[in-house]
């Protein structure tokens, strides 16, 4: 009796339970695959949906493969294959470059197209596209930086650097879902950043007792992002900045 106790206490130990982590990036992938596939793979099957250029599918290729690797990763993490997660993770930083660099070029494209067609240059989604390049980049840099030496910082900043490359996928399934007029509802987008930036707050303290500097940081610019939008968007100064990085954007 006793050894069949102790296989049934280890294989209750070794059952998967899904982690912090994996729950937020599946809630994640549900609201990009949530968000593009009503907004543009469903009319696409039925033909609705116009044509793209070349680069739309790339960057949707790309993006798609690197939700499942944020899945993977964090399964493996979940599962205790650690070696496994380290090692995809010079993949995973090739990725994340490929990311951050097709989503600025696709937005500088869609931007320049909208001013061509005589738009303001200083749109929601230009300011969206340029913060989501900057704080991606910020952020993923610091959780590369915290992945040996503080393991779960490291998750929360991963975390984190998503949330300024989710609102396509947020107010693509916001708008959507709730049969909105405005494409780019601001406020269920940063309802949904915000809440989840204050999830990944709370588990890091329920954790490990505290939260760190980095992820105060990290949390801090998606709240920030969020108080300025709306006195940023349609300024003149962001409209003369718009138009400068616009003019060198070329696409043929």
């Amino acid at each position: 009796m006793q050894p069949a106790t102790a296989l049934a206490r280890r294989r209750a130990e070794t059952r998967f339970r899904p982690s912090f982590s994996l729950i937020l990036i599946l809630a994640m992938c549900l609201f990009v695959f949530g968000g593009f596939g009503m907004h543009s793979a469903l009319p696409a099957l039925r033909g609705d949906f116009p044509p793209a250029p070349p680069i739309v599918h790339l960057h949707g290729a790309v993006y798609v493969s690197w939700m499942l690797l944020l899945v993977v990763q964090s399964a493996l993490v979940n599962t205790g294959r650690v070696k496994l997660h380290r090692a995809l993770g010079l993949w995973g930083i090739a990725h994340a470059s490929a990311i951050m660099m097709l989503g600025l070029f696709l937005q500088l494209i869609a931007s320049r197209a909208g001013m061509d067609a005589g738009r303001d240059p200083g749109t929601d989604g230009l300011y969206l596209g340029l913060l989501a390049f900057a704080g991606f980049s910020i952020l993923f840099a610091l959780a590369i930086r915290n992945a040996k030496v503080r393991p779960q910082v490291h998750r929360s900043l991963i975390l984190l650097a998503m949330l300024p490359v989710l609102p396509p996928g947020v107010n693509r399934f916001w708008f959507r879902a709730l049969e909105l007029d405005d494409p780019i509802p601001t406020f269920w987008l940063y309802l949904t950043l915000w809440s989840m930036a204050a999830a990944i707050l709370w588990n890091e303290r329920r954790s490990t007792g505290r939260i760190s500097g980095a992820t105060l940081f990290g949390a801090g610019w998606i709240v920030a992002q969020g108080a300025v939008h709306e006195a940023v968007v349609g300024s003149a100064w962001f409209d003369a900045i718009s138009r400068a990085v616009l003019s060198l954007a070329v696409y043929r």
